[in-house]
């Protein structure tokens, strides 16, 4: 399915029951689940790209797929049918098909960029925003209740070592791209490529680069974990064998995906010696050889899943350094030069071609301006409600997913969580809703959003200061367990007292403004 441009009429203001920022995994999903529970309801999408994907159609870089499964990363609605790990092309397709299967496309308004949101408590209502950049046309959009499911990352501007200016990055000659900015139409077949960075994008695109490039060095300060695999499911191809529907393999196999997930996690942080040795041991089978050498260049200094475990189908990292297609080189930058890197330890580093594989910069609700009745919103300032709602800020919810688990499940299951509280609303006649400190939350010591020994990725880390904070109980707090969350968000207490509804019934205001119109 392409997108259309959609040039809507010159309205002041178009109002809808629900907004969502972003056409991505989370705003698609979101949007399904809203049109499924929430039937009553009109919504519109806001995506600032002139296409729906979000990631998928932000990263173009050489071999760009997904390190998490289909099974699990698919929406639980949608079957997956094709091997666990997907590239960008099939995952756009994937959700090209939901778009146009559920009738989504209509309520997408494409080169729509958010420049602000602010919220009235006197009338109940966002007011959002946006320049539609076809034409640089001011449009401003009212609604009462604000998804944002605009992702976690500027979408635009990669992070890039500050520090890097200094060590003469202009100096170099060659090419330099960050991964996040990569041109597709460009050729490095015959080039020396050198990929800053070990992390995810890394362990993506040096497998890829190797096999057209004259030769591939991957520069990292530290190391990374991979889980090397087949990329296939025997149970999903041996229930397809036997002739079970597609339905009922994909929620199978999401629940066997999702138990070995969930003891990975668990034995991760019971017994991370033996999860080590046995990430060593695949290793060995994938290259063939026995003998593999780990230190230094592949033996993290910190244990598996307290930052993002790699996967790496076929052994494909390994295999091209096993093939001499790879050099690993463990150390930092000491300068740039005209022809490529010289490390802190004196090494010179030849390179046609630099990548930097450098990480995402953290963006906050899209670093949008955000008002809650003419007072500005700092995100710092405020206390996540489990990482989907936050305290002093109503009528809004925020799609932030998993990264030990599959981000969509939390979309799915935060899909659940909105439209239970929209509904809820309704039923009690209610305009708004927000999140409050309870009377036993008094004196709760705030802390950031998350423990650096729980998961410490660095644009995270960079970013603390600009995120919401969290509580020492359960409920103020985004703990990234999705095995947890399934059993406790599907039983929130709506009527619980960090609950304040408050203002007219919808429906009410509706009909008075109809009644004054006449």
């Amino acid at each position: 399915m392409n997108a259309v441009d959609r040039i809507e009429p010159d309205a002041a203001v178009e109002h809808v029951d629900v907004l969502i920022a972003g056409a991505g995994i989370s705003g698609i999903g979101s949007a399904y689940h809203l049109q499924e529970q929430c039937p009553g309801k009109s919504y519109l999408i806001l995506e600032m790209k002139d296409t729906f994907g979000g990631t998928w159609e932000t990263h173009k870089y050489p071999g760009v797929r997904s390190d998490s499964d289909l099974y699990t990363f698919g929406y639980r609605f949608k079957p997956w049918i094709g091997a666990p790990i997907a590239s960008a092309e099939e995952i756009l397709k994937y959700m090209g098909d939901v778009i146009e299967e559920n009738g989504i496309g209509e309520h997408i308004r494409y080169g729509h960029r958010i420049t602000g949101c602010s919220f009235s408590r006197e009338t109940d209502l966002w007011t959002v925003e946006a320049t539609r950049l076809s034409d640089g046309v001011k449009r401003n959009f009212t609604c009462h209740f604000l998804w944002m499911c605009q992702g976690y990352y500027d979408h635009e501007k990669p992070y890039i070592p500050p520090e890097w200016a200094e060590m003469g990055l202009k100096e170099f000659k060659g090419d330099f791209v960050h991964a996040q900015l990569w041109d597709p139409d460009y050729d490095y077949s015959g080039k020396r490529v050198l990929v800053i960075g070990s992390g995810a994008t890394a362990a993506t695109v040096v497998p890829e680069l190797a096999q057209k490039a004259a030769h591939v060095t991957m520069l990292q300060r530290s190391p990374t974990y991979f889980f090397c695999s087949e990329n296939k499911n025997e149970l999903a191809d041996r229930l397809r064998e036997i002739g079970i529907d597609e339905p009922t393999i994909h929620r199978v196999v999401r629940a066997q995906i999702m138990h070995d997930q969930d003891l990975m996690t668990r034995r991760c942080i019971e017994e991370p010696d033996v999860v080590v040795e046995e990430l060593r041991e695949l290793v060995r089978a994938f290259t063939g050889k026995p003998d593999f050498q780990f230190e230094p260049h592949f033996a993290p200094k910190y244990r598996p899943w307290q930052q993002r475990l790699a996967f790496c189908p076929e052994g494909d990292v390994f295999r091209a350094a096993v093939e001499g297609k790879l050099t690993v080189v463990t150390d930092t930058i000491d300068r740039f030069t005209e022809t490529g890197v010289r490390t802190a330890s004196g090494e010179e580093i030849e390179a046609d071609l630099i990548i930097a594989a450098t990480g995402f910069r953290l963006s906050v609700m899209g670093d949008i301006p955000f008002a809650v009745d003419g007072k500005p919103v700092n995100w710092h300032d405020t206390v996540t409600y489990r990482g989907m709602m936050f305290t002093g800020v109503p009528n809004m919810a925020w799609v932030m997913g998993y990264f030990r688990a599959s981000w969509t499940l939390r979309v799915d299951m935060m899909g659940d969580f909105v439209c239970g509280l929209l509904n809820h609303m309704d039923e009690k006649h209610a305009g708004r809703v927000e999140v409050v400190l309870r009377p036993e939350d008094k004196g709760m010591e705030l802390l950031p959003w998350i423990e650096a020994d729980n998961f410490n990725p660095g644009y995270l880390m960079r970013g603390l200061d600009q995120m919401p904070r969290r509580g020492d109980k359960p409920e103020w707090r985004h703990n990234q367990d999705y095995w947890h969350e399934k059993d406790e968000i599907p039983n929130i207490d709506l009527e619980g007292p960090e609950f304040l509804y408050a203002g007219a019934c919808m429906d009410t205001r509706r009909k008075l403004n109809l009644e004054t119109a006449e």
